[in-house]
């Protein structure tokens, strides 16, 4: 081999530099031994995992039960379905296995910060479909999972008992039992683990006892409940994933709304009212039985583009603008109007609300006028327009020029969901717990997904409702996102087919889980036709509507208890004079109002616990399409509340209901009771149809308690 010397060309440039040899340095004995050594633990633990990956297939292949189709679950488990503390949370799923074998099923459930599960047997009811229930006793999550397997020892008893019917030969049989119940007792402990051991001899044939003896034995019932006590869940099928509940306080599900604007509060006309006038008015509030005062938003009020008096696009000097056009140099959404107070009298404010039982409940509405801050310290969070304006909020062919709505695309939009999410939880550090979320649907899923997550994490007693008067779809993801409730159509159902189909749509399981209807029959936004024209009748007939078809609604006062009827122009919807642009003042002693028969109507709804829930409507036949009727029924058909209303606000309606009897626990031959708990009439009815006529200028419904039982003279003390 010819070796060749490489050296330097003569010619070579001495700038060019040749690469030195690198200094070899000898290793660290220690640094390699621990490389080896993390190398190995690498491998070990990828090992392990195959193993038990494997042995996990491996079982699963062996397990024989099936479970399938299990409601309610929402989405594959994506969202949680809806409860609030003290209610039931009922499981159904297909389980069923091959061959003739019996099941067990269990219910699985615990809080999301435990992680020891409690259990409830899950039954039989019908067609390979089960049924379990749970109750949610803390608020927060609660986590809920399905397992079943082969009961071995019942699935034995039961082909033991046949045999001895058939007078077959048991023997054999009996041993095969004597060792189930063997096993089961190595799975036991203390007394039970005694009991099995001494089934287990008492089954086994011998000198002492025959075949009949031990027959007897085996089929003992104790037998059967010990095994299920300590079963065999080797081979035990679990669903594949852990489904959640969010658990919101019992005013998620049921409570009345009231709302009004605290700058309209003032005893004296042309005063700005105040926190305090508002605490004055609490008063009112809790005589008429609302437990939520809800006010719109008390933020300074832009003064750049602000609106004057119905909605004017040049305001007077004496104009206040739209408390939605929030901020000014005042400061913005974590700032009080000054012509309202303090913080510290907003907060006195929410203490003696909440020492009458009231919650106060704040609009949040994400959007700024032209002169907030925000938009001057962020202008990344703003869509600028070609001409270096800032866009603002427009939702063709209407126009709002004292709005600037925030850019969720914004690149900055981590900190502008921080900044959101900082509001919210800065009035929860003030002691508001209900808030209600203006136009919801024009943000982000995905973003309130995660502000009412993180809000809910710190203070799971929150309540969220959606002010979304959009699509179907929407609003049920905005619902699934995690808001408690959500406003409806209810406003713009009248007619008996309207109403009828819109709330068979809403109690249809898979809305019901995640969506809670609030019914409002008016809000500053929308006086509709029904309310402009129909009177008193049609305010008093929506108001038992929204009260007994829903378990949570509310009214925007005192213009719904005035009866305030102006609209704008023909055609329209929005008040004349609207609140929304200018302070009114109202008389709320006049002796037209609807105080008295609101107060009724909340007071049945707190002693009626039918028509404290949403799920258990059910509608009724009559034979007059302007009367309406349905009823709601305690979850342990302890009561029912049946509801007939005249949809015509102008014209007495009659007509026949006819009952589904047999639902109510009540039979065709024996008398029946009805109380008007709003008139205070007595009805004695047989039979499944009786005959109601509601005159809409007296009272244009009935709120009817049922009771099963008439009293005779088998009652009176001294019946002998």
């Amino acid at each position: 081999m010819k070796i060749v010397k490489h050296t330097r060309p003569a010619n070579t440039s001495t700038n060019c530099r040749w690469p030195k040899p690198r200094n070899r340095r000898p290793q660290n004995r220690g640094a390699r031994l621990l490389c080896a050594v993390r190398i190995s633990i690498i491998i070990c633990i990828q090992i392990i995992l195959f193993q038990a990956k494997w042995e996990e297939s491996v079982t699963r292949s062996r397990q024989r039960v099936v479970i399938e189709n299990v409601t309610p679950e929402i989405d594959g488990g994506r969202f949680p379905v809806k409860r609030t503390v003290g209610q039931t949370v009922r499981v159904e799923a297909d389980i069923h296995t091959d061959g003739h074998d019996l099941i067990a099923a269990f219910l699985m459930y615990r809080e999301a910060g435990s992680l020891a599960y409690s259990e409830t047997p899950m039954i039989p009811i019908g067609n390979d479909r089960w049924s379990g229930a749970f109750r949610v006793v803390a608020m927060g999550r609660t986590v809920y999972t399905l397992q079943a397997w082969v009961a071995r020892v019942r699935t034995w008893q039961r082909d033991l008992s046949i045999k001895m019917e058939a007078g077959q030969e048991i023997s054999v049989d009996l041993l095969v039992g004597a060792a189930l119940a063997e096993n089961a007792a190595k799975r036991a402990k203390g007394a039970d683990r005694r009991k099995l051991m001494g089934f287990a001899r008492s089954i086994r044939p011998g000198e002492i006892r025959g075949v009949p003896e031990c027959a007897t034995a085996a089929l003992n019932e104790e037998l059967g409940a010990l095994a299920d006590r300590y079963p065999d869940r080797t081979l035990a099928t679990r669903h594949g994933r852990e489904l959640p509940v969010v658990v919101d306080p019992e005013r998620a599900r049921f409570g009345a709304w009231y709302e009004l604007f605290p700058r309209s509060c003032s005893r004296a006309p042309g005063r700005h009212g105040t926190f305090k006038d508002v605490e004055e008015r609490l008063p009112y509030v809790a005589s008429m039985g609302f437990d939520v005062l809800y006010l719109p938003p008390i933020h300074p009020i832009g003064r750049i583009n602000r609106k004057g008096r119905n909605n004017a696009t040049v305001a007077r000097p004496e104009d206040v603008g739209s408390p939605w056009a929030i901020g000014a140099a005042e400061g913005g959404h974590k700032a009080v109007h000054p012509q309202l107070g303090t913080i510290e009298e907003f907060e006195a404010l929410v203490r003696s609300a909440r020492d009458r039982g009231i919650g106060i409940a704040m609009d949040i509405a994400f959007q700024c006028a032209p002169d907030h801050p925000y938009v001057t310290e962020h202008p990344e969070w703003f869509r600028m327009r070609p001409d270096g304006t800032v866009q603002y909020a427009e939702n063709p062919p209407k126009k709002y020029e004292d709005i600037i709505p925030f850019d969720f695309d914004t690149p900055r939009w981590l900190e502008l969901w921080e900044e959101m999410k900082s509001i919210v939880l800065f009035w929860a550090a003030h002691g508001v717990r209900i808030f209600r979320i203006d136009n919801p649907h024009t943000k982000p899923f995905a973003f309130w997904e995660w502000l009412i997550a993180e809000v809910k994490r710190e203070h799971p007693d929150a309540i969220f409702l959606a002010e979304a008067f959009t699509r179907p779809k929407v609003m049920y993801r905005l619902a699934k996102a995690g808001f408690t409730q959500s406003y409806t159509y209810f406003t713009w159902r009248n007619t008996k087919p309207e109403i009828e189909a819109y709330f068979r749509g809403l109690t249809k399981a898979e809305v019901r889980e995640v969506f809670r209807p609030a019914l409002w029959p008016n809000t500053p936004d929308i006086l509709t036709e029904q309310l402009q024209y129909g009177g008193r009748p049609a305010f008093m007939a929506r108001l038992v509507l929204a009260a007994t078809l829903g378990a949570t609604y509310g009214i925007y006062g005192p213009a719904f208890e005035l009866c305030e009827h102006a609209a704008s122009a023909p055609g329209k919807e929005e008040y004349l004079d609207s609140e929304k642009y200018e302070i009114r003042a109202w008389d709320t002693d006049r002796p037209d109002s609807l105080r008295e028969f609101i107060a009724v109507v909340n007071r049945i709804r707190r002693e009626s616990p039918p028509l404290q829930s949403d799920d258990n409507l059910r509608f009724h036949t009559v034979d007059n399409d302007q009367l309406i009727a349905y009823s709601k029924s305690a979850e342990d058909g302890s009561g029912t509340i049946l509801v007939v209303v005249n949809l015509d606000p102008r014209h007495t309606q009659s007509g026949w209901v006819e009952l589904p009897l047999e639902e109510f626990g009540l039979g065709d031959a024996a008398p029946f009771q009805g109380h008007d708990l709003l008139s205070g009439a007595r009805f004695l009815w047989q039979g499944r149809r009786f005959y109601v006529e509601l005159d809409p200028f007296a009272v244009p419904a009935h709120i009817i308690r049922l009771r099963r039982r008439v009293r005779t003279e088998k009652d009176f003390d001294y019946f002998m």
